[in-house]
């Protein structure tokens, strides 16, 4: 019996090796070389890629020599490949001082970034970013020639963050038009740009923009740490890196910026903050982000800077307005009705006569309400969207007013809630204002101001807990930083905003130059004054 169990452990030892060896496939693409015979190359190719029709397969010949050139079509140029191989290749070429291949080498430079391969890894690579692949028969290497020339979008206008006197260009969803974007702006060697590629599946290219000598050091090692860390199938936005690389999961705050603004970014690169650019979608990735960055707009630094802090004001009060107007609502009708002047205490509870429901539930059914109207507006059609937000808005709304559901006033109370919450220029922190009001409305239900006074406490313990790759989220309010509140509450003057941030940039901290405010030209005694001519 022991030497049948014996034989037993050993062949299932020996079953369980095999298919080890089979997971973990040692012919890799990587380690495998290109093959001599080109007909052999072909076969694999169309094998590996289960005979894709989008794979152009053409045959070539010059001279004595043979081979087959491979690209994607619809990702390459397909008139630069024709051209090129019609008019140069069929011609009746002689070859005689240098090989083929050198000589290919030399004619396939005519269309662009030229380079050898020597593994399969490297093909299946150039085939899938849009370039030509040329087999040659005889050689165990092969002829990468960048041949791109997919369709893309164009630059068009930006449709998230508008600006009244700011560029009108935006990013697109190609990584080296958004890269020539940033670098239009930036004509400085110093900006320097890191490329990588992220999902097992995709091989999403991934760009990491900083300015030398600017960007602190350290925050440039976390950033890249944390992309290297990323073990994915696919990157489809940059809504996945946002996600795999912030500081903390459990807040409706956002941690990471994201702009479809080059102006923007290349503000936040010359504070000495890191962009991530991801390949096939328009919207770029600043980091670190700080709390008080999400209110201000573009806007600010093409205006006056007296203009530009009374509105960057207006829009942090309408953030308070959004987040607890309908809860401010509940607790004084429902709690704190001496808060209330007696004329509007007698309308309003001339008003809510007829409603049915208390204050919470009359307010929770119209915001909810509010938020499907929102959302059926942005996934319809553009043209129908914005007739169902609006007529949907004014029909419910007073159908509900005339049947008694709701009072006039808690209307007018969630209209202003809405439209205050428009007012935040960044869309993440607005829906984070949007999901923290429903938890002050609760908690105004039960505890009137106290609750929302214990709510806002909290919300600022924990705004102030928070950390974007290891910068304060609160920063430079807490810690408090005299220092560096030049462009938060208040607009400095462009002349005045002498340094970058401290609490960012550990590099050069120099913006303007001295003497930098503007005067009058001053008179000379020599020359006339007014009303002296």
């Amino acid at each position: 019996m022991s030497i049948l169990s014996n034989m037993l452990k050993k062949k299932q030892k020996k079953r369980q090796n095999d298919n080890l060896r089979q997971q973990q496939d040692p012919q890799k693409p990587e380690e495998l070389p290109i093959l001599r015979d080109y007909q052999e190359n072909i076969s694999r190719i169309k094998e590996e890629f289960g005979s894709s029709t989008d794979i152009v397969f053409r045959e070539i010949g010059f001279s004595k020599d043979r081979g087959t050139i491979v690209y994607v079509d619809g990702l390459a140029d397909n008139q630069m490949i024709s051209e090129f191989f019609l008019e140069t290749l069929t011609e009746d070429t002689k070859i005689e001082e240098v090989d083929s291949f050198q000589w290919m080498l030399n004619m396939a430079t005519g269309l662009g970034s030229v380079k050898t391969i020597k593994n399969w890894n490297d093909v299946y690579d150039a085939i899938l970013s849009g370039n030509t692949v040329i087999f040659l028969d005889g050689y165990n290497k092969a002829i990468n020639v960048e041949t791109k020339g997919w369709e893309k979008r164009a630059i068009s206008e930006p449709t998230t963050q508008l600006s009244i006197r700011g560029p009108k260009d935006s990013f697109t969803e190609t990584l080296r038009t958004n890269t020539a974007l940033i670098r239009r702006r930036i004509k400085s060697p110093n900006l320097w740009l890191e490329t990588m590629k992220i999902g097992t599946v995709s091989q999403t290219d991934i760009g990491l923009m900083y300015i030398k000598g600017i960007a602190n050091e350290k925050i440039v090692k976390e950033v890249k740490e944390r992309l290297n860390r990323i073990e994915i199938d696919s990157i489809i936005a940059s809504g996945f890196i946002e996600q795999l690389i912030e500081d903390q999961t459990w807040t409706t705050f956002p941690t990471t910026f994201h702009s479809e603004r080059p102006d923007v970014v290349v503000s936040h690169l010359l504070e000495g903050r890191i962009a991530i650019i991801v390949d096939g979608t328009p919207f770029v990735l600043t980091a670190p982000a700080i709390f008080i960055q999400f209110f201000q707009a573009a806007d600010d630094y093409y205006s006056r800077f007296d203009i530009s802090t009374g509105i960057r004001l207006l829009r942090i009060l309408a953030f308070f307005i959004a987040l607890i107007g309908p809860s401010t609502y509940i607790a004084a009708t429902t709690f704190h009705q001496e808060m209330i002047p007696t004329t509007m205490a007698i309308a309003i509870a001339a008003q809510r006569e007829s409603v049915p429901f208390p204050a919470f539930v009359e307010a929770l059914i119209m915001e909810v309400t509010f938020e499907i109207l929102r959302e059926a507006g942005l996934r319809l059609p553009r043209a129908v969207g914005q007739a169902v937000s609006i007529v949907g808005a004014l029909v419910i709304g007073q159908a509900a007013v005339q049947a008694g559901f709701v009072s006039p006033v808690m209307v007018i109370v969630v209209s202003i809630t809405a439209i205050a919450n428009f007012s935040t220029p960044v869309f993440a922190m607005a829906i984070a204002a949007r999901l923290l009001r429903f938890v002050l409305m609760g908690l105004a239900t039960i505890l009137g101001f106290y609750g929302i006074m214990l709510g806002l406490m909290f919300m600022t313990i924990h705004l102030c807990s928070l950390r974007s790759f290891g910068i304060p989220y609160m920063s430079p309010l807490a810690p408090f930083n005299i220092r560096n509140q030049q462009d938060i509450f208040v607009r400095f003057p462009i002349w005045a905003m002498k340094n970058r941030p401290m609490f960012i940039s550990k590099g050069n901290m120099a913006r303007t130059g001295e003497n930098q405010k503007p005067e009058p030209p001053k008179q000379e005694d020599n020359q006339p004054t007014n009303g002296e001519q």
